[in-house]
């Protein structure tokens, strides 16, 4: 395929992404997001990978634009990789929103190409048990099958596979996509 040709098909892979997603779960995240600055609670990014700097960017958003106090474990990079280190890949956000005291005021929000599962994010998977027990909202911004976010949000914005070897830029695209769109939603 030529360069012509790819950029074609990739926007109008972006054009029918755009068309598939699931509107009802972005309006269940507008609906948590807002009762999460109503109650003054507060809003956690996870990721990893590419997905992690969207974490970064979407902070700046929620809290800027959004108005709400919102934080990523992956901004602090010396206490995820000290953590890492002393206790392992697995419970890096699990105890650092411990430290945090998530509370049933609180939302979690995912950002993640495959959701996690056994095999991949497995902080996220713990992060994710721990929300669930304290009550906090759950949103997923995911792709593939979900993984275990999709099974456990209250809101999953599943990303439509298209092709199956542009999951991941198609994916982590759109995470920023529908964040501004919550954001300026809320």
């Amino acid at each position: 395929m030529d360069t012509k040709e790819y950029i074609a098909n990739y926007i109008k892979e972006t054009v029918k992404i755009a068309e598939g997603l699931p509107q009802d779960q972005i309006e269940k995240a507008v609906d948590i997001l807002r009762k999460v600055r109503g109650d003054k609670g507060r809003l956690f990014i996870l990721g990893v990978g590419g997905s992690a700097a969207n974490a970064s960017h979407a902070v700046n958003d929620f809290r800027k634009i959004g108005g709400i106090e919102t934080y990523a474990p992956t901004d602090n990079v010396s206490e995820l990789t000290a953590r890492t280190n002393d206790e392992g890949w697995d419970t890096t956000f699990t105890e650092w929103l411990k430290i945090s005291h998530i509370n049933s005021k609180d939302a979690v929000m995912v950002l993640s190409v495959g959701g996690g599962n056994d095999h991949a994010s497995p902080n996220i998977v713990a992060a994710l048990k721990l929300a669930k027990e304290e009550g906090a909202g759950v949103i997923s911004i995911v792709s593939r099958d979900g993984g275990y976010s999709k099974q456990v949000s209250d809101a999953c914005v599943l990303v439509p596979v298209i092709d199956e070897s542009r999951i991941t830029p198609h994916a982590e695209g759109f995470q920023g996509i529908v964040w501004h769109l919550l954001v300026n939603a809320i």
